[in-house]
């Protein structure tokens, strides 16, 4: 598409050392470098953020405790009257347990 061989690599720094003057040239090499370094830096960062979008796979991650993971019963206690305390390794024992089921609402008479 787009080539620059040597010899216009060479032509473009000698018309440069003409128009700026060899006490600014220096500067000015040095800002282009400082530039395409971050450019390629941003660009990296781009292609490993996009790489790591398509590899997500949100079912392998753990899920995380937010308002919509259901809060911890309680473990049932041994004596009658008495109340347990949840701790991390009675939670982890307990089984999980489901929601009631939906009523059934097709017994109820219909208006009309």
């Amino acid at each position: 598409m787009f080539e620059v061989g040597f010899t216009e690599i060479l032509l473009i720094c000698a018309i440069a050392l003409l128009v700026l003057g060899p006490a600014r040239l220096p500067k000015l090499v040095a800002d282009v470098g400082r530039w395409a370094g971050r450019a390629r830096s941003m660009a990296r960062q781009l292609r490993t953020q996009l790489e790591q979008e398509v590899h997500y796979d949100p079912l392998k991650d753990p899920p995380s405790h937010t308002i919509h993971t259901p809060a911890p019963q309680p473990a049932p206690s041994a004596e009658p009257g008495t109340t347990a305390v949840a701790t991390p390794d009675t939670i982890a024992a307990s089984p999980a347990t489901e929601p009631p089921p939906a009523p059934d609402r097709t017994d109820e008479p219909r208006p009309g």
